[in-house]
């Protein structure tokens, strides 16, 4: 895929007579906390997390509910801000950022894969997999090629003028995919992805992930299957909002 490796920027350094490769830092949690009053109630969703993740990353975020895994999907997503401490993103501090800088490093650095698809349903496989090119002020050709060629990524080249009511979960799931990728995000966000699919629908959109990790794509997925958890590379357990474990999956 064209661009695919854009963001794949690999530092060397020269340590007793070697070379070696240090990643990037993507995503950086200093000190964050996010709290919600709830009436006279102070709830805190996340409690003094810190934790980096670099590029090229297929990390899992698990944890029993009401853990802090939504809450931490929406400030990953730059949907929410902490309410102490800083999440630097590709190296800015989306921490400070108002209204309109957020909206700007959502459409340009991250892509979102929601449960439930989240397709317009009036529009065909080529015209959803358009829409952020749109709101880009991309121009027609352009966009069309490159949303030809991601859905020839994810295997959906026969299906372009079909709408969504016409697709099968996993192939809908494959259109939101390719969505999510077609402004080269620095990290795909995927939110419990398999949740609504059957069991091989599933496996085959998980074999799309790891597809994609292995051609570079920094992946952040929201799970509670330890099933799907096991395609990652590394877990993060939450627990009352901070974090209990980090390590391989079990």
């Amino acid at each position: 895929m064209a661009n695919l490796r854009r963001h794949q920027r690999k530092f060397l350094h020269r340590k007793a007579g070697k070379l070696k490769f240090v990643r990037a830092a993507i995503v950086q949690f200093e000190n964050l906390s996010k709290t919600y009053q709830v009436g006279p109630n102070v709830i805190n969703a996340l409690r003094d997390v810190s934790l980096t993740i670099s590029e090229g990353e297929y990390v899992s975020i698990m944890g029993p509910s009401g853990c802090g895994k939504s809450s931490m999907l929406n400030v990953l997503g730059c949907l929410d801000r902490a309410s102490t401490g800083r999440y630097l993103l590709g190296g800015s501090d989306v921490s400070v950022m108002d209204d309109d800088s957020l909206s700007s490093i959502r459409g340009a650095r991250l892509g979102f894969i929601f449960q439930s698809y989240n397709l317009i349903q009036q529009l065909t496989v080529i015209e959803n997999i358009e829409v952020p090119l749109y709101y880009q002020g991309r121009g027609a050709t352009e966009s069309r090629e490159l949303a030809i060629e991601l859905a020839t990524l994810v295997g959906l080249q026969a299906r372009l003028d079909h709408k969504p009511f016409e697709l099968s979960g996993g192939q809908q799931q494959r259109v939101a995919i390719a969505r999510a990728l077609v402004n080269d995000p620095l990290v795909l966000l995927a939110d419990e992805p398999t949740g609504n699919l059957d069991s091989t629908s599933g496996t085959d959109i998980l074999k799309l992930f790891d597809d994609l990790n292995r051609q570079g794509k920094t992946i952040i997925m929201v799970t509670h299957d330890q099933n799907v958890a096991r395609h990652t590379k590394r877990a993060i357990r939450l627990r009352d909002g901070q974090v209990e474990s980090d390590g391989p999956p079990a």
